[in-house]
């Protein structure tokens, strides 16, 4: 059975472009919605989900946290987990996660939406990578795990209101 016409190139950043605007939620969130847009489906799930893992392991002082965290933000690829972690950074490290679980909830969805349209033969937008290369474009941190956690670390939230 074809799918209906309106489907016709469907834009599976719709969601993300949204978000991105939309004025009720906080500034931050807005950011990292917007760092995703164009992105890869499966890379900007796994990604942010990798990155939200490695901040977990970091705050529970996991054995491995820290050259896991160092690791994905010394990697020579393109700049995404950089910018997402760097745009939360300094917020807290509770808000730091719940900007990512809220993120991941809306690129796993958008996954899944691929895979429907997928499945039922839609054509869908290509996603254009926001990214002109897949290196690193300035320096990046040390692979080092021996590194010092900032105050941020210690506190749930950074400063309200938004």
């Amino acid at each position: 059975m074809p799918a209906p016409s309106h489907l016709d190139h469907f834009d599976l950043d719709i969601g993300l472009r949204d978000a991105s605007c939309d004025e009720n939620l906080p500034p931050v969130r807005r950011a990292i919605a917007a760092l995703c847009i164009g992105v890869g489906v499966d890379d900007a799930y796994l990604s942010v989900r990798e990155l939200r893992e490695a901040v977990s392991l970091v705050h529970e002082n996991a054995s491995g946290g820290r050259a896991k965290l160092a690791g994905i933000l010394s990697t020579q690829c393109d700049d995404f987990q950089r910018a997402i972690y760097y745009c939360l950074a300094g917020r807290g490290v509770v808000e730091m996660a719940e900007a990512m679980d809220w993120l991941l909830t809306i690129l796993k969805a958008r996954g899944r939406t691929a895979a429907w349209l997928s499945r039922m033969r839609v054509r869908r937008k290509d996603l254009v990578s926001p990214y002109v290369s897949e290196a690193p474009d300035g320096p990046v941190v040390s692979a080092s795990a021996d590194f010092e956690l900032g105050q941020s670390w210690f506190v749930e939230r950074g400063p309200e209101p938004y």
